[in-house]
């Protein structure tokens, strides 16, 4: 049972406690995890919530999407399971598989 919350649009002054406070409204939060810039360490403006089970994540949804938080309208949605990010192979560049693209039209025959 997914229960894990995308929660976008947030404030770069929102902190974790902000968060867990307010989902805690709709139930028991398991988890907060909100996303800050690697170098910086400055929020990214979202953040993932999880809460107890599916009724109390679906509940937070109909509370606090379009809530306003501060001066902005929180964006929030089940999450989706994060993309594989390249590890290689596709991509990146040049030609690493030392074929050599075709070019033009040359004639075959």
């Amino acid at each position: 049972m997914e229960s894990k919350l995308y929660v976008g649009n947030l404030s770069y002054s929102t902190t974790e406690d902000d968060l867990r406070t307010l989902f805690a409204q709709a139930g028991t939060v398991t988890s907060v995890a909100l996303i800050k810039d690697r170098d910086s360490g400055q929020s990214k403006g979202f953040a993932f919530v999880e809460m107890g089970n599916q009724v109390e994540a679906e509940k937070a949804i109909s509370m606090f999407n379009g809530h306003q938080m501060g001066d902005r309208e929180l964006k929030v949605n089940m999450a989706r399971p994060r993309e594989e990010r390249g590890g290689g192979g596709r991509g990146g560049f040049g030609n690493r598989g030392g074929h050599r693209p075709q070019r033009g039209g040359g004639k075959r025959y």
